[in-house]
């Protein structure tokens, strides 16, 4: 088990997403370093079109992580009365900037914009959120190209918690194109971190709770606080708990999970915290995402873990 797994002898193990974030960075630093050798330097261009105040300090987080590990980062804001040409435009332009080898277009765009439209505009190869429908089908058959960033952090997670994938049940709370659906494809595929029996749970499921007991592994994205409970887990399980819910007001403000974590902790094995669990992961494998990018570009056999 990882050295970022934080052992507990009362209750459940805590992976931090933070000290595997970390890891993931310092792999990635060196493999810009190799492709830097070769005379290629990674470059990330972030989109944002909206006023979301989420967004934009999300944006500045990437930055900065770029800046951390060598990648060059590159922004764009455009406001968000401008047409939708002058994204498509914008898109354009990045597509065919040999300097640019990953572009993340910021979500959610400003309501005026066709969001499908616009993430279908972004080059297939330098899509590093994974959200093309070339990438999405690749992934579903078996032949990633790039994997959404959390469904693929969250895999690195369950990896360094020690849990034996291949032939878990494991069940998946929410099918949202940018968590659920992908995560099951993930783990369903063939291979190293694969290879589980998945079941994807919603909100039409009957008796969520006769699903989530029976699992080794529940991943909950639902967006619903505090939606799956201690008495609905099974004992010694592995929980991932994506959400991450703002609640209260003022002073008593707080951020809470789709899991109610005290509950939890008392009957699962490992279970991720919120914040520090799955959020820094996100970030993390999108520079992961970036750097295969440049090397694939440039041609270029980087070590993979």
């Amino acid at each position: 088990m990882s050295e970022a797994i934080k052992r507990r002898a009362d209750r459940a193990d805590v992976i931090d997403g933070e000290a595997v974030a970390a890891q993931v960075r310092e792999t990635v630093a060196g493999a810009v370093e190799r492709l830097e050798a070769e005379g290629v330097t990674p470059g990330l261009a972030t989109v944002l079109m909206s006023d979301d105040p989420a967004s934009e300090t999300y944006v500045r987080m990437k930055q900065r992580d770029c800046a951390d590990v060598g990648i060059e980062s590159r922004h764009v804001e455009l406001d968000t009365d401008a047409p939708q040409s002058e994204l498509f435009e914008t898109i354009d332009d990045l597509n065919d900037d040999p300097a640019i080898d990953g572009i993340l277009i910021q979500r959610p765009l400003t309501e005026s914009v066709d969001e499908p439209t616009a993430l279908r505009r972004v080059d297939p190869e330098k899509d590093v959120d994974g959200f093309h429908p070339e990438n999405v089908g690749r992934l579903v058959t078996g032949d990633p190209r790039f994997v959404p960033c959390t469904p693929l952090g969250i895999q690195r997670l369950l990896v360094e918690a020690g849990v034996e994938i291949p032939g878990s049940d494991v069940v998946v709370v929410g099918r949202s194109e940018l968590v659920g659906k992908p995560l099951a494809n993930l783990l369903l595929n063939r291979g190293d971190g694969a290879d589980a029996t998945v079941t994807v749970c919603h909100s039409k499921t009957d008796d969520l709770a006769a699903h989530t007991s029976r699992a080794d592994v529940v991943v909950v994205a639902a967006g619903v606080p505090e939606l799956v409970t201690g008495e609905m887990l099974s004992a010694g399980s592995t929980v991932i708990d994506v959400g991450i819910n703002a609640v209260g007001e003022g002073d008593d403000r707080e951020l809470i999970g789709d899991v109610e974590y005290e509950s939890a902790s008392q009957v699962a094995d490992a279970i991720t915290p919120v914040p520090g669990g799955v959020g820094p992961m996100t970030r993390a494998m999108l520079l992961e995402n970036t750097v295969q990018a440049a090397a694939r570009r440039a041609g270029v056999e980087l070590e993979t873990e």
